[in-house]
């Protein structure tokens, strides 16, 4: 027996999705007889309704590939040096470089190579700037 409360206690959430179901042959055969529609009366075959809006273009469902429209990698424009698997590769090779040459040189190998390195680094943004100046 359950006894009068004055505070109600909280009832678990009920989950209640409702179902949709899609059947891409039924909207194809209605795209379908929805353009042809609008050909016919484009044509002057069939009498214009007055619901119908001649202004307006057919529209299709975007969802058929909409994943693969914006992907990066189908449409890749960018140069190999704004990768970051070859600025990875660059930063490895470096390392590397640098560790057998503070094995065999001593510390003058770093330095020689952190010079090199730097006077490309310059001269990358010296040609990268002179390219903007004549845009």
């Amino acid at each position: 027996m359950k006894f009068p409360q004055i505070f109600r206690t909280a009832q678990p959430m009920r989950f209640d999705i409702k179902p949709r179901y899609y059947d891409p042959v039924k909207e194809e055969i209605e795209q379908r007889t929805a353009r042809i529609k609008k050909e016919l009366q484009a044509d002057g075959k069939l009498p214009v309704e007055d619901g119908d809006e001649e202004g307006l273009s057919y529209y299709s469902s975007s969802i058929r590939g909409s994943f693969t429209g914006g992907s990066p990698i189908k449409g890749r424009t960018s140069s190999a040096l704004h990768s970051a698997g070859m600025i990875r590769l660059v930063i490895f090779v470096l390392l590397i470089v640098s560790l057998f040459g503070y094995i065999y040189y001593g510390p003058e190998a770093i330095y020689i190579l952190l010079y090199i390195v730097a006077g490309i680094s310059l001269l990358f943004v010296f040609f990268r700037l002179k390219r903007k100046q004549r845009k």
